[in-house]
């Protein structure tokens, strides 16, 4: 038992740093010039690619799983377009403010699941998720350095930043209650053409179209930054932003909740936030002050309180 939850613990963590070290790879790509058209859709390419070659390994599970129905196949690449949706709203967040406030603004899930969970039951939340609703915007404002008049964030981002956190939020609901009783790398890989189709039409729109056809021409502002597709994203950032975007955090925090329970998994996963911060303060040389670190803590005290319920009563089994 111990030997499990030790496992389970080791899965969430690693797979939830991975997504933690996200905002920084694709500000690196930004660096090298690359536009968000090129890396949501190398990003999607590859993390399809390998997830194919994932299901086409024979499982050694003893347990049969149900084929996907046509049914399941539908609902899960609608239930997709939210994963595509929160790489491209996220990524543009990046492109507009620091990883590390960019993170922040993406934990704002946390909350705003708790509104999703108070519209689908139509019952109202705890006095302990209100308390840490609280604490997470509280937390939230300090360590964006809301209250430094010096401090300056572009709107766009903030923007982009909680429209990521809306549809990472949906992300989240669909993946625990849409068709969990297929294998998670099937049920990954439908998702993942649900979020392809957005990624697609938003590549066509930003940069594809505007650069190839006159009539979508007309409709950029700033025609100096069109260009051509550049494919060389697939051979420099394509295969590790996929591998630490879409198929090393599904399939590890897949396998680990299961084995930690929902209350420990989610404490756990909330790892994201200090390994993107650090990432960010060492590769990008982002400046993160105490106050900030401070609003940080108080975000991760605020899902360990959300979470006590469920971890409590997990250890008194």
């Amino acid at each position: 038992m111990h030997k499990n939850l030790a496992k389970g613990v080791l899965f969430v963590a690693l797979g939830a740093s991975s997504f933690g070290m996200l905002a920084t790879i694709v500000k690196l790509a930004y660096k090298e010039g690359y536009t968000t058209a090129e890396v949501t859709s190398s990003q999607f390419a590859f993390g399809i690619l390998f997830l194919i070659l994932l299901n086409l390994i024979p499982s050694k599970e003893k347990i049969q799983h149900q084929k996907a129905s046509k049914k399941d196949i539908t609902k899960l690449i609608l239930s997709g377009t939210s994963m595509g949706f929160t790489s491209v709203l996220y990524y543009l967040c990046v492109r507009y403010i620091n990883a590390s406030i960019a993170v922040v603004l993406l934990m704002q899930s946390v909350w705003i699941g708790v509104v999703f969970e108070v519209i689908q039951t139509k019952k109202a939340p705890s006095i302990q998720k209100i308390i840490s609703v609280i604490l997470i915007l509280t937390g939230t404002l300090i360590a964006t350095n809301t209250f430094n008049s010096s401090f300056e964030l572009d709107i766009r981002g903030l923007i982009f930043g909680f429209l990521a956190a809306i549809s990472f939020s949906m992300t989240l609901l669909t993946t625990n209650s849409v068709a969990t009783h297929l294998k998670a790398i099937r049920r990954s890989l439908f998702m993942l053409f649900g979020g392809a189709i957005v990624v697609i039409l938003f590549s066509f729109i930003t940069q594809i179209g505007p650069n190839n056809f006159n009539f979508m021409k007309e409709m950029v502002s700033d025609t100096t930054v069109i260009r051509d597709f550049n494919f060389n994203i697939f051979i420099t950032w394509g295969i590790i932003l996929s591998l630490f975007g879409t198929v090393i955090p599904p399939i590890l925090l897949n396998k680990g909740f299961p084995l930690t329970g929902v209350g420990l998994g989610s404490i756990i996963s909330s790892l994201e936030l200090p390994v993107s911060v650090t990432f960010a303060f060492f590769l990008l040389n982002e400046q993160v002050s105490w106050i900030q670190w401070s609003g940080i803590l108080i975000i991760l005290s605020a899902i360990v309180l959300m979470n006590y319920n469920l971890l409590s009563r997990k250890s008194n089994l």
